[in-house]
């Protein structure tokens, strides 16, 4: 008997919430994790001030994923951080859970446990420390999938509430993040099928395909029909579906690189799972669930595929189904076991590694600190040309604009995108004059021109008050000559 069969004798839900612990421990209380769920706590905390997202402050996220981070704002900062770190906490052991039921059901008892924990371990590989959007949306398309995998209820009536509770699921996930739509399109698909499988009735399977469609499609009609009656539509619209399309491109090289990153470090579980589907087989119950299982794992692949940017942690939403997958090879191959704890480790001590190493690189808590303080929380706004938007709520200073995002107006990419000038609107905060400046060191894809700007700006009645590290950058910071 392993060690994973011991402990697996223990409450699943037990052991997943301990590995969760130990593998996020470095992370709990730090504000700067990573610069987009600094952003989602930041327009959570603007939204309890009266701004409103897409509006008077902008960015292309759903709704829906701001008003997550609503309850932990509330408690305002530092004690927020926590808050919406510890909600990712529970996501993601819930996640795992849910993995592990699923691979209990394909008839994988022996690799659920693997399967719950290896997704816990993985998430830290793909920039899932903390609260990125995947990490909470994954919680409710797995939820989803196990009311709707084979093996469910064949009562006609069952079977339909069960689709509408699953769509309304993927639809609650799609105002977490839009990308959730390529395992949406393959769930409704699914229900599509078996329904006309079951019933040969292509009418009845149509008015049915209507229904789960609508319910996917309530929370997105919900958010577009308060933004039209509030008479923001047009701004709803652009910031969540236009803006997504008129966005540059990176560059090629940069692209490819990004996808290679993700396939190097989820090589593993692409090769368990490759194995998985060779062995496959067992009770012929549980063939359904596992052919259903290893579609879905496609269906994730072919989202992050179509989806183009390529960030590495485009890739968490694939860690559910795969690592699903992955339970089927420890649980069959003969292999299996011997490779699962060993593998268990190794991600545990990289995941670890690459956590230290974004500490180093990002700052650490008390560096940040430092600078919130040159920053000083004084009379008069702030404005982040460049660096941690955390600022703005660890400070309580005000903002002089709805684009607080510094790449929205600095990044070569997003030129065009955002429903402005990025220059006009540089130079349209820069002609206000905010009590401080903070502007961090030259990085990829900036503008160089909207940098030359902004320094020429702080030739002009400013003084450089500090400058401070924060991981592997300089971050200087501004005040205007009278400015406190």
């Amino acid at each position: 008997m392993t060690l994973l069969d011991r402990l697996g004798a223990a409450p699943r839900w037990a052991v997943l919430l301990t590995v969760a612990l130990a593998a996020r421990a470095i992370t709990f209380g730090n504000p700067i994790l990573h610069v987009d769920e600094e952003f989602y706590f930041v327009t959570a905390h603007a939204m309890l001030d009266g701004a409103l997202p897409y509006v008077e402050i902008w960015d292309r996220k759903p709704i829906g994923l701001f008003l997550l981070y609503l309850p932990a704002a509330l408690f305002g900062y530092p004690l927020g951080i926590w808050s919406y770190q510890a909600m990712a906490l529970v996501a993601a052991v819930a996640t795992a859970v849910l993995i592990g039921r699923l691979a209990d059901r394909a008839g994988w008892s022996r690799g659920a446990l693997f399967a719950g924990v290896a997704y816990l371990l993985w998430l830290n590989l793909f920039e899932g420390q903390g609260g990125q959007a995947p990490v909470f949306y994954n919680l409710p398309m797995v939820l989803a999938a196990t009311l709707i995998a084979p093996g469910g209820p064949e009562d006609a009536r069952r079977r339909f509430r069960r689709g509408l509770l699953a769509m309304l699921l993927v639809g609650i996930a799609i105002q977490l993040k839009y990308s959730a739509v390529f395992e949406g399109f393959f769930f409704g698909l699914w229900l599509l099928w078996r329904e006309w499988r079951i019933t040969r009735t292509a009418l009845y399977t149509m008015l049915r395909g209507a229904a789960w469609a609508a319910v996917a499609l309530l929370p997105t009609v919900a958010a577009l029909g308060y933004y039209w009656l509030i008479g923001h539509m047009e701004a709803f619209v652009f910031a969540n579906f236009t803006s997504i399309a008129l966005r540059n491109r990176d560059p090629a090289i940069e692209l490819l690189g990004n996808l290679a990153e993700i396939l190097l470090v989820g090589s593993p579980l692409i090769a368990m799972c490759v194995l998985a589907w060779r062995c496959r087989g067992g009770d012929p119950a549980a063939r359904p669930v596992q052919q259903w299982l290893f579609a879905w794992a496609l269906a994730a692949l072919l989202g992050l595929l179509a989806f183009g940017s390529w960030f590495n942690h485009y890739a968490l939403p694939l860690l559910v189904p795969g690592c699903a997958c992955a339970a089927g090879f420890v649980a069959v191959h003969r292999s299996g076991m011997k490779v699962a704890l060993p593998l268990l480790v190794l991600l545990f001590i990289g995941g670890q590694a690459l956590l230290i190493a974004k500490r180093a690189g990002r700052g650490t808590p008390a560096e940040f600190a430092a600078l919130a303080d040159a920053v000083g929380s004084g009379p008069g706004c702030l404005h982040v040309y460049s660096g941690n938007t955390m600022l703005y709520v660890a400070t309580g200073r005000c903002a002089r604009s709805a684009w607080r995002f510094p790449s929205h107006l600095g990044r070569t990419r997003e030129r065009g995108a955002i429903g402005v000038s990025q220059s006009a609107e540089l130079e349209r905060i820069l002609a206000e004059r905010p009590a401080v400046v903070v502007v961090r060191n030259a990085y990829r894809g900036e503008r160089p021109e909207q940098r030359a700007r902004t320094l020429a700006a702080m030739n002009d009645g400013y003084r450089l008050r500090a400058v401070r590290p924060l991981g592997d950058q300089q971050v200087a910071v501004f005040a205007r000559s009278e400015a406190r």
